[in-house]
């Protein structure tokens, strides 16, 4: 009986540990960002009230016009369904978020398309491929990057990080709770979806 304990306890550390540590690279990999010149910035989706986008859409797209007025990148491609068949695209809202503040319309490409993170690289990497885009930085909220990268890298994409260098995620307990399904969700990623093939939506799977 003893063993048994002993053994569970070594189990039960090991994946203490090993949470841990995958929750500190994602703390940490921000951190590592250097600034890439790129063909185009990639947003990832997030919530968009009605024909606004929500506080952390808003501070992602904003860093991505940075990057572009900044002449980092060449165009901007906004990824995002629509969550409510009532209302518009994530991505549409994004396109008018950006027209409204001076950036070219030819200089800005959207799909319409995704509902999560491997669909939104996923139709991106569609569009960034029909425009001849190799480059491109991934924009999102820095403990959501690591996982987007290694996606979009396994999808065969030269992509590169770019934190919102601002966040929603301010106070400890949001900061915790982002990290903490960051966390799950990468460990899943690397568990399920990597080794068995499980990047494409279900309706393109190759």
């Amino acid at each position: 009986m003893k063993r048994w304990l002993i053994r569970i306890f070594l189990v039960l550390l090991s994946i203490m540990v090993t949470v841990n540590y995958l929750a500190w690279t994602i703390y940490a990999y921000p951190s590592t960002a250097a600034p890439v010149q790129a063909d185009a910035a990639i947003v990832l989706g997030a919530a968009a009230w009605g024909e606004r986008p929500s506080p952390v859409f808003r501070e992602r797209i904003n860093h991505a016009i940075t990057l572009y007025e900044r002449g980092m990148v060449r165009k901007l491609i906004f990824t995002g369904a629509q969550a409510d068949p009532s209302e518009p695209a994530e991505a549409l809202v994004a396109q008018q978020y950006a027209l409204e503040r001076d950036i070219p319309a030819a200089d800005i490409l959207i799909e319409t398309h995704s509902h999560s993170t491997q669909e939104n690289l996923y139709y991106a990497r569609q569009v960034a491929q029909a425009h001849h885009l190799s480059r491109l930085l991934i924009v999102s909220d820095p403990l959501h990057l690591k996982r987007a990268v290694l996606i979009a890298q396994d999808l065969g994409m030269d992509a590169y990080p770019a934190p919102t260098p601002t966040t929603r995620y301010r106070s400890l307990g949001s900061q915790i709770r982002f990290l903490a399904r960051e966390t799950y969700y990468y460990a899943a990623y690397l568990l399920y979806d990597r080794p068995f093939g499980n990047l494409w939506p279900a309706a393109v799977s190759p």
